[in-house]
Parts: structure tokens; C-alpha cells; sequence
């Protein structure tokens, strides 16, 4: 009898889960339905606004700090609290930052956008850098820091509660519930794993031809579903060493496959250095009128500008907020410091490797090609551009891919056990819950659709967004109140050899 109850259970099962898997087309249109409301004109202007103001506030300090800020970069503070150094906290939140937005982001925001969503997206960086700068100073000037572990705990929640008042403590508990959420429904589990585990496929088995029947979900190539347990393995390990192991491996993979990632880029660009200009011209002209470039495939100009500042986002998270949750483990007692160094961030993220993506894409034409989508489009760019044989190429691509993934995997778990410390008091059991549960997201990633996975993401990126960038606007004054006193005090005791 138990028997006939468990067959007939577990067929009911079967049919349930394929009539959620026929509910999928449906679901896609309603996300991006949902998409479109997130990241509407009111989004993008407060954004853009925001960055704007404090470009203006700050004196174009992305500009005028900028050397400043990259040789900070690299020269760590004495002195200060803390748990990690500045640069460790810096390559925690790129590791976070640099990830499958900057080779699969971009693409998928040129493809939905055109060519000129990149001009939009560099636009967003720009005024994007005074934002980060805020958000790290803010960081260290509300954090807490325990004066005899040194454990530090900082971010939107606390420059919320603390620089905008008690009344909106509220504001800072939203943030902190969405950034896990985020985390474990798009941003840092699936829209990663999805990323690494297509490139693995397109490399070892581009026909397909070695695959796995998993039942109630389909069929898969074998690569994806080794490579899915393997980085799952992987991630669970480094994450039971918490921010101090995940700062040490972020400090030698993220340096490591940025320069590679890089060099390959520039290579590939001085190879087909005859065709810049031409890409240039299309990107600028893309920007203005995305119709005359594509041919109409692609919609009017806000499609355009929404693709390039969505994506950006979640590229360099500029105004999202998650960076200085990194930022506030630095050990520093300079706030201002300490922002100048977190605005490197979204200068090297999207200023330089989402640039050099999008050149490379642009460059040729692998954005035309019909039928690619996410990394096969930047892929198929690798493939044509580079002067190596494609498997050189592509190998290249995927351990860029797989490397900055992994590390955007850990920063973004980081992230979500600070919100949750914040919430909970630092209850360990429920950190320990969502490390299970954010782990387990790893695992099934591979088996989400590319459009769903990125449009669910840019969905809670939009949505953090917005408790995190009202305090921007609330403490831009305290901001320009701080940036005004640390530089008048450095230019009066003139201790240029102590920075």
C-alpha cells in the first residue's frame, strides 16, 4: 500500500513540475513586465540625479581625486580599525562587482539595447564614482566597530538609522531584507553560476552531445552539471571561513584576472585597431538614435538608456548600496579616505573592463550575430577578434568568467550575512540557515534560463537601489561636509608623505 501511495505521489509530482515548467513562458513576461515598472524613468532619475548632485556637491571629485584615489588604492593605512585593509576590502567588494556583468552584462545590455546602451552605461559610471565615493565614506563614519575583536559591521542600514535619524530606521531595515533577497534570487547566485556554467559547456561540449537526464527538470549537457557541483563544493568552503577568507582569496584571483582579462581585451582592440573608430561612431550614434543603428530591432531611446543604466548597476552597484557593506571592514579612520578608495571600484569595473568589453563586442560585430545570447555573444567577439586560435580564445574567456563569478558568488554571500547581523543581532543560526539556502541557490543556477535569471536580478538591484539612494540625497551634506574639512586640513599641515 505504501508503495502505490509513493508512485502515485511522486507522479502527481512530475505532472505539477511540468505544469510549472509550461508556466515559465508566462512567468518571463510578467518579470519583465515587473522589470519595466522597476526600472522606469523615476528609478533612473533618481539615480542619475543622485550622481549627479554629488558630482556637483563634491566638486567633480571623480575627476580632480581620482590619482589620489588610485595610488590609496594600493597603500594601505596604518593605524586604523578594523578586520581587513583597505585594498582587501576593496578587491572583497570587487570581487563582488567584477563578475558576469562585465562579460555577460554587457552583452545582454547592447543586445536589448544596442550598441548605445554602452555610451548610457558609462554615463551612469561617471556620475556613478561620486556615488561610491558617498557610500564609502558613510560607511566608515556610521559604522561599529568592536574595540577588542575588531569585528566591524557597516552600511546603507547603518548611515540610514544613524545619519538620517531613528524615524527611518525602517528605510534601513528594507535594505537590509532585500540585499539577501537579491543575493539568493539573482544578483550573486544565479545569474553567476548560470554565466560559468554555459561558458564551461560552450568550451568542453559545444554540440551538446555528452548529456544527463535530471528528472522533473530536463536534459542537460554533463559539463553543467559537473561544474555545478564542483563550484558548489567550492564555495561552500571558502564561505565557512568567513569575510577574513574571503577577503585573502578576493586579494589574489581578483588583481590576478583582472590584469588577464585586461590584457586579453587590449590585445584583441590593437589587433582591430582600423575598425575603433568606426565602433566609436556606432556607440555614440547608438546612444542618440539606437533605431538608425540597428535598423529598428531594438526599441527608441529609452530602451536604450534603461539596458545601459540597469546593467551598469549591476555591474559596478554603484548606488545599490552592497559596496560599502565591504568598505566597512577596512581598517581606517578616515572616512574620506576610505571613499576615495572604494570609487576605484567603479572606475576600473565599468570606466575600463565594461569599456574594453563593449569595444570588443562592438569591434566584431558579434552584437549582430542572430541566435547568440549572453556569453556566446561575448564568446563569438573573443573568438573573431583575438589573433589566437578560437579554443585559445575561449579558454581564456571562460577562466576570466568562471574566476570573476566565483568571487562575485562570495562577495555577495558577504553581503547578505552583514544585512542579516544587522537584523538579527548577529544571531549565528540564522547566518547559518541562509548560507545553506544561498549555497543551495549555487546549485540549482545552471538550470535557469538565461532571460529569467538577469531579469530577476536587475529586478532586485532596482529595488535596492532605492532606500539606499534616498540617503544619498539626505547626506550628500554630510558628504561635502566631510570632503571640505579632510582636504582643507591636508593642505594646511601639507603631510603629503603620510597619506
Amino acid at each position: 500500500m505504501f508503495y502505490i501511495i509513493a508512485i502515485k505521489y511522486f507522479c502527481n509530482l512530475e505532472l505539477i513540475i511540468k505544469e510549472l515548467l509550461n508556466m515559465w513562458g508566462a512567468i518571463n513576461n510578467i518579470l519583465s513586465t515587473v522589470e519595466n515598472y522597476v526600472w522606469g524613468i523615476p528609478l533612473m532619475a533618481l539615480i542619475l540625479v543622485g550622481g549627479t548632485l554629488l558630482t556637483i556637491r563634491l566638486g567633480l571629485i571623480q575627476v580632480r581625486r581620482l590619482p589620489l584615489a588610485l595610488r590609496w588604492m594600493v597603500r594601505n593605512e596604518k593605524g586604523g580599525k578594523g578586520e581587513v585593509s583597505s585594498f582587501a576590502a576593496l578587491c572583497t567588494s570587487l570581487s563582488a562587482t567584477i563578475g558576469t556583468g562585465n562579460i555577460v552584462g554587457v552583452a545582454t545590455a547592447i543586445a536589448l539595447g544596442g550598441p548605445g546602451a554602452l555610451f548610457w552605461m558609462l554615463v551612469a559610471a561617471f556620475v556613478g564614482m561620486a556615488t561610491k565615493y558617498t557610500e564609502g565614506l558613510l560607511t566608515i563614519k556610521y559604522r561599529t566597530v568592536d574595540t577588542k575583536t575588531g569585528h566591524a559591521l557597516g552600511g546603507p542600514f547603518y548611515y540610514i538609522e544613524r545619519g538620517m535619524g531613528k524615524n527611518w530606521k525602517w528605510l534601513a531595515g528594507v535594505f537590509a531584507v532585500l540585499c539577501p533577497l537579491a543575493a539568493l534570487l539573482g544578483t550573486g547566485t544565479f545569474t553567476q553560476v548560470n554565466g560559468v556554467t554555459s561558458a564551461l559547456r560552450d568550451f568542453f561540449d559545444p554540440a551538446n552531445a555528452n548529456t544527463v537526464n535530471i528528472p522533473f527538470i530536463g536534459t542537460y549537457s554533463i559539463v553543467i552539471v559537473i561544474s555545478s557541483m564542483v563550484l558548489t563544493a567550492v564555495v561552500a568552503i571558502v564561505l565557512i571561513g568567513g569575510i577574513k577568507r574571503i577577503a585573502g582569496v578576493s586579494e589574489i584571483i581578483v588583481p590576478f584576472m583582472a590584469i588577464l582579462y585586461f590584457v586579453t581585451i587590449l590585445i584583441l582592440i590593437l589587433t582591430n585597431v582600423t575598425a575603433l573608430p568606426a565602433a566609436i561612431g556606432t556607440i555614440v550614434k547608438g546612444a542618440f538614435d539606437p533605431a538608425a543603428v540597428t535598423g529598428g530591432v531594438v526599441g527608441g531611446i529609452f530602451v536604450s538608456i534603461q539596458s545601459g543604466v540597469a546593467r551598469g548597476i549591476f555591474s559596478n552597484e554603484a548606488g545599490l548600496g552592497t559596496g560599502p557593506i565591504a568598505a566597512a571592514s577596512a581598517k581606517t579612520k578616515e572616512p574620506v579616505r576610505q571613499g576615495l578608495v572604494s570609487m576605484t571600484g567603479t572606475f576600473i569595473d565599468t570606466i575600463i573592463i565594461c569599456t574594453m568589453t563593449g569595444l570588443a563586442i562592438v569591434i566584431t560585430g558579434a552584437w549582430q550575430v542572430e541566435g547568440l545570447e549572453g556569453v556566446q555573444v561575448t564568446t563569438y567577439a573573443f573568438r573573431q577578434g583575438l589573433p589566437f586560435p578560437p579554443q585559445v580564445s575561449s579558454f581564456i574567456l571562460m577562466i576570466s568568467l568562471v574566476f570573476f563569478a566565483f568571487t562575485t558568488i562570495l562577495g555577495w554571500c558577504h553581503y547578505s550575512e552583514k544585512c542579516l547581523e544587522y537584523l538579527t543581532g548577529g544571531k549565528k543560526a540564522v547566518i547559518q540557515i541562509f548560507r545553506i539556502l544561498y549555497i543551495a541557490a549555487v546549485f540549482i543556477g545552471p538550470y535557469m534560463t538565461v532571460s529569467a535569471v538577469w531579469t530577476s536580478a536587475s529586478i532586485f538591484n532596482g529595488l535596492m537601489a532605492i532606500p539606499n539612494m534616498i540617503a544619498m540625497f539626505a547626506l550628500s551634506g554630510v558628504a561635502a561636509f566631510e570632503t571640505k574639512k579632510f582636504f582643507k586640513m591636508r593642505k594646511r599641515i601639507h603631510n603629503l608623505g603620510e597619506e
